[in-house]
């Protein structure tokens, strides 16, 4: 018997390849696990559907038909909205010429959309948008939680309290955000777990200043998969948004977020051709189907394009996605690897783990639903886009 006979999950010979699969137990147990990390440490989950960008994964992931969750594009935003989710923040520093959308949104569905700023000049264009409509947005001043990318230092009193004050005369202060950004390039748990807590205190220090100078900060958010994942100490902290811990990808794999049996994404290939000179095996799923991610060549393990595993999503010894073209995948053993290169002729089926869950879902509009190992026949739709 060949390798292809191993591991055959059912129902997934009568697929088009390449397509996007996603199983829905490691998904549920994903959510799960970090619900209940959060519950010990006495702070809600406001799951970041980036990744997912469903409905069906978004119910399992948020506490409650409402939500709460956190979006990156206003698209998401209108689709969860519509679907019935009111408790979103748009976590992305916005642009003036986006408030008739945001406002929009509020409008049509009832949505409580919030969103995120870290400038003066943002606050001035927010609270003349709701002066000018009779919408006092609600606002989370974006903290630089460690040099990552956007945000005001939480040491800059001036330019929080300026932007708290203007806010006050046309929107609504709601809080402080943060995303310790830093965390995606670590992989050793002390590290982790420090960078988790200077991002709690870069929170707690920024809306002490807020509440010194007399302004609102309810809200204090924080979140990332790794600091979600590693935090020790949560006290002050009002709510974690994290993403990709529901589903998993191979980059998170290697900072330590997840193990590789918790991935609950793939993408079903097929094989079209063998280079046997080369120890190539020749897929249908190339970086349009997997996308041209390849975060993983910056850490200890270089997964390539993604990890082959059997049907059953078990994992070929060493066979690695080595490279890619638009619409061909190529297969072959890690560099220096003893393995046997499996017998997979072709017509052979493969599932490939992915390098980044959001990066190659956005190549995808649905996932196609395994529990139990078996294919349930469930679709779910999944939307792209801004």
């Amino acid at each position: 018997m060949t390798d292809a006979g191993i591991g055959q999950a059912d129902g997934l010979d009568d697929l088009e390849t390449p397509c996007l699969l996603l199983d829905s137990d490691r998904l549920t147990a994903n959510v799960a696990g970090m619900r209940a990390r959060l519950d010990r440490l006495g702070v809600s989950l406001r799951p970041h559907l980036k990744t997912a960008k469903s409905l069906d994964v978004a119910r399992i992931a948020m506490a409650s038909p409402s939500g709460p969750a956190t979006v990156s594009t206003l698209r998401e935003a209108e689709y969860f909205a519509e679907g019935g989710v009111r408790d979103l923040i748009y976590a992305v520093g916005i642009a003036p010429q986006k408030l008739y959308r945001v406002g929009a949104i509020r409008r049509r569905w009832g949505a409580d959309l919030a969103i995120v700023l870290d400038s003066v000049e943002q606050a001035e264009a927010v609270a003349a948008w709701g002066r000018g409509h009779g919408d006092p947005l609600p606002v989370l001043i974006e903290v630089d939680a460690d040099g990552h990318r956007s945000g005001v230092d939480p040491r800059d009193a001036d330019t929080l309290v300026a932007i708290g004050r203007t806010l006050a005369e046309g929107a609504s202060l709601r809080g402080v955000l943060l995303h310790a950004g830093d965390s995606y390039v670590l992989t050793d748990p002390p590290a982790l777990i420090a960078a988790a807590e200077a991002e709690r205190q870069a929170a707690l220090g920024a809306a002490a200043i807020l509440r010194d100078a007399g302004l609102p900060c309810p809200v204090v958010s924080v979140g990332s998969t790794p600091t979600a994942r590693y935090a020790e100490d949560l006290d002050g902290i009002t709510e974690v948004r994290a993403g990709v811990f529901m589903i998993g990808d191979l980059f998170q794999a290697g900072v330590g977020s997840c193990g590789i049996d918790d991935i609950a994404l793939s993408v079903l290939t097929t094989v079209i051709g063998h280079q046997r000179d080369k120890g190539w095996i020749i897929t249908d799923a190339g970086w349009m189907a997997l996308s041209r991610d390849r975060g993983t060549a910056r850490q200890a393990i270089d997964q390539g394009y993604g990890i082959a595993c059997d049907l059953a999503g078990r994992p070929y010894p060493d066979l690695i996605v080595r490279d890619a073209n638009q619409e061909h995948g190529i297969l072959a053993l890690r560099p220096g690897s003893s393995a046997a290169r499996p017998d997979l002729p072709i017509g052979s089926r493969l599932r490939i783990l992915p390098n980044h869950a959001c990066a190659t879902g956005a190549q995808h509009d649905r996932y196609h639903v395994i529990a139990d190992g078996r294919l349930t026949g469930a679709v779910w739709p999944r939307i792209n886009g801004w």
